[in-house]
């Protein structure tokens, strides 16, 4: 996987754009002048965690005996539940939260940003190829920051694009997302069986 790949697959698993509106949801009680610092916040408890599994991961993967091929296999899998969810969107139970209360680490920078495929990937990656792992930071590090720029300005972005053109785009990114969990499937089949 070359570090551009990298990037973009990690900016479409964050998916910054599909957020948007659930950001704005989850924030709609909190003082509009803390929302950006909030924001901030949990993208940085986010990459915290993220970083974490990058280095750690694949220790707790040694440690509980799981194989490489059996997260790529279970990577795609919850990839490509995603995907689905991005494409047909529906009630999303993850972002139920006590709306007097200022959101901290859930749900915002858990699952929704360091989500569960999130941390799959960063394994994965440096799983396959631990040497590279300057590549894979700086990976994590553009795509943090492009998810970044756009949640910190989600209020701009929800006004300007409108909701059906956030959806649009959210569900491009799905596709995207479905042929790249696909791809994770298969070169996890291969793997298991030595194709």
């Amino acid at each position: 996987m070359t570090v551009l790949a990298a990037i973009l697959l990690l900016v479409i698993i964050m998916d910054p754009i599909g957020n948007v509106p659930i950001f704005l949801t989850v924030l709609k009680n909190i003082p509009a002048e803390k929302r950006r610092r909030i924001i901030i916040r949990e993208l940085l408890i986010a990459l915290i965690v993220l970083l974490f599994f990058m280095f750690i991961g694949r220790y707790i993967l040694q440690l509980l005996q799981i194989a490489e091929s059996s997260l790529g296999i279970a990577g795609g899998i919850m990839l490509f539940l995603i995907a689905i969810k991005m494409i047909f969107p529906g009630a999303n139970n993850m972002v139920i939260h006590n709306e007097k209360m200022e959101p901290l680490v859930v749900p915002l920078a858990v699952p929704l940003i360091a989500g569960p495929s999130a941390i799959a990937a960063v394994i994965l990656m440096m799983a396959q190829d631990p040497d590279r792992w300057i590549e894979w930071v700086f990976a994590l590090l553009v795509a943090w920051l492009v998810a970044g720029v756009i949640l910190v300005s989600s209020e701009t972005l929800g006004r300007k694009l409108g909701e059906r053109a956030l959806l649009a785009i959210e569900r491009l990114m799905g596709i995207l997302l479905m042929l790249v969990s696909v791809d994770f499937i298969l070169d996890g089949i291969k793997q298991t069986f030595g194709v």
